[in-house]
């Protein structure tokens, strides 16, 4: 036995009440162990609330409230004892009340989280008055001021408009539409470039703008990329684009939409043994060029599997075109037959070009990226919904199963970032955790719940959703933080201090508002669903048909219930296939739809 710790210091635990009484509380935790807590009475609790929402005290209701089973976070300090460590909590998180056991699966909690969103980097961005995409910055500091820096991002703005437009189709706010919009048609008249010889499209790493003028950054200025074409970084300029196209239904978008797709079978895919390439050398374009080092001839997670989240599945939504499921089913060919590793609970990540897997890459070497495991989970559940294969629920069944015991804090909750392949599975830097790996969990765990109707798997989600939303969110200023300690705290240093970088925009916490709506509403809880879609007169749907899925969904578990045209009921839509065929028009038109569970089913 090593030896008992001899210092106080401060913790969180999460867990289920298994009893209370008097200053005595006790914590099933979400590993399964009991700890015991003691109260004071300088004990404070709070309801977990939402963006936009007051600050809820519930201290002097708690013999009312910690009842059996209510899920509760508790942080204070922790002193040495000899019978082992002593609890004490001094501030509780309620995660519901008697009317409601999970604030998060409140009808609209996660819309009104992803309004407050919205709002807050609009005003970040471009204040209350005109949207004006030269004013952008890709650093956004803690409270919303821009940072000095003016190179402008082409993935940064793009994960913005998928987050304004998202935040439209869940509100109907013309304003959010409006900044997706513009910023759509920024993208394509500042960050691309169209090669009309080879028919391709491909998209700059960003701009810097010094007055009036701008320099175009051809190849990645990030570190793991530098003079390289990534994948990665044409994958997410198509993310916005893909997004808004979906509501709009524009032809300029969707004709470099299809640049792009282009782009990425003519010189990123492999056509002898499968997959994507990681990087492409900015002159001849090639995989295998020199001039690439470490990335040269290489394929990895962000080439092959991250096709699907960021728009594949999007676009196929909205076009309905085989050869866009066609192109799924190939990613995740590859992914359940080459990603699996059976010597460790944790897919491989990175290859050679013969899928030989490469553990000695930069800082990754033979590592896991918890985050990685969990949204190829996510995916793999989505896709086996599109076109089922055992390998597909197999795979996403395994790693929902064991990644819990290896990725998760069973003490506090929430989820890890990068821990070493081989056991212990000891952190590769920190013990943080950070919002988009919280994004993946929950989505995980959420998809697979409604999917299978697992209330096994439920239970991880609202575990995931509950640590989230009790300490991602930031009242004070608004928006999300990129990372908090092991406990909860924000983590406020460097980079991670704030709200727009190379790593952060509006994506991850938009694309988790969006999905656990749907999941949670529609499939979960058997809730309507309304969306909006605003197609334009000339809007590039293949048949004139504006496709309003929300998500690949099981089969006959939801239909179109009901559709309104500029505010009026409109009859000529599909329920099954949840397709409205559009009115001629000379403008664009309001398209309101709402979804149900099929009764039964």
């Amino acid at each position: 036995m090593g030896a008992e710790i001899a210092y106080s210091f401060s913790d969180t635990t999460a867990g289920r009440v298994r009893s209370f009484s008097g200053d005595r509380l006790v914590l099933t935790t979400p590993d399964g162990r009991e700890v015991v807590l003691g109260l004071t009475d300088a004990t404070s609790a709070q309801v977990v609330r939402n963006l936009g929402e007051p600050y809820r005290d519930v201290t002097g209701r708690l013999a009312e409230l910690l009842k059996p089973g209510a899920r509760v976070f508790a942080h204070g300090p922790v002193y040495p004892d000899p019978g082992g460590p002593r609890y004490q909590a001094t501030q509780l998180f309620l995660v519901g009340d008697e009317a409601e056991g999970h604030v998060f699966e409140r009808p609209g909690w996660w819309v009104d989280q992803l309004r407050e969103l919205a709002r807050f980097y609009r005003r970040a961005q471009f204040g209350a008055g005109e949207v004006d995409y030269a004013d952008y910055r890709t650093e956004i500091r803690l409270g919303g001021d821009k940072g000095a820096r003016h190179v402008q991002e082409t993935d940064t703005i793009s994960r913005l408009v998928y987050g304004m437009a998202s935040a439209y189709m869940l509100t109907g706010d013309e304003d959010f539409l409006t900044v997706a919009d513009r910023g759509s048609a920024y993208l394509r008249e500042h960050m691309r470039f169209v090669d009309t010889d080879l028919g391709v499209t491909y998209w700059y790493h960003g701009i810097d703008v010094d007055g009036g003028r701008e320099r175009k950054l051809f190849t990645s200025e990030f570190d793991d990329d530098c003079r390289a074409i990534p994948a990665y970084e044409q994958i997410y300029a198509l993310a916005g684009l893909v997004q808004n196209y979906r509501v709009t239904g524009d032809p300029a978008t969707k004709a470099d939409i299809d640049g792009t797709m282009r782009l990425f079978e003519r010189f990123f895919a492999d056509p002898a043994r499968g997959g994507y390439w990681s990087h492409v050398d900015p002159v001849d374009l090639s995989p295998h060029a020199a001039s690439l080092g470490r990335n040269r001839a290489r394929k990895n997670w962000n080439s092959v599997g991250d096709h699907a989240p960021a728009y594949l599945f999007n676009l196929y939504l909205a076009t309905g075109d085989r050869r866009h499921l066609d192109m799924l089913e190939h990613t995740f060919d590859m992914v359940v037959a080459h990603f699996p590793d059976r010597g460790t609970p944790f897919v491989q990540e990175r290859f050679h070009g013969d899928w030989t897997p490469d553990r000695e890459w930069g800082w990754q070497q033979d590592r896991a990226v918890v985050g990685h495991n969990l949204k190829i989970a996510w995916n793999l559940t989505r896709m086996n919904a599109a076109r089922a294969k055992y390998d597909y629920a197999r795979l996403a069944d395994t790693l929902a199963r064991t990644m819990p015991d290896v990725g998760r804090d069973g003490q506090r909750g929430g989820w890890y970032d990068l821990v070493q392949r081989q056991p212990p599975h000891d952190f590769v830097w920190h013990d943080r955790k950070a919002w988009w790996q919280q994004e993946q969990a929950i989505l995980a765990y959420l998809v697979l719940a409604g999917h299978r109707r697992s209330a096994e798997f439920l239970e991880h989600g609202r575990d995931a959703a509950a640590f989230y939303n009790a300490f991602f969110l930031d009242h004070d200023e608004g928006g999300v933080y990129f990372n908090v300690l092991n406990n909860g705290i924000p983590y406020l240093v460097g980079t991670e201090r704030l709200k727009g970088s190379h790593s952060m925009s509006m994506y991850h916490a938009a694309e988790l508002c969006y999905l656990a709506t749907v999941y949670t509403g529609l499939l979960v809880r058997g809730e309507p669903l309304d969306l909006w879609f605003k197609p334009r007169p000339d809007a590039d749907f293949p048949d004139r048909l504006l496709r309003v899925a929300p998500d690949v969904l099981p089969a006959d578990r939801v239909r179109l219930e009901g559709v309104l045209v500029d505010g009026e009921p409109y009859r000529d839509f599909d329920p099954v296939a949840m397709a409205v065929r559009l009115p001629d028009s000379a403008s664009a038109v309001t398209v309101q739809a709402r979804l149900a569970p099929v009764e039964g089913s």
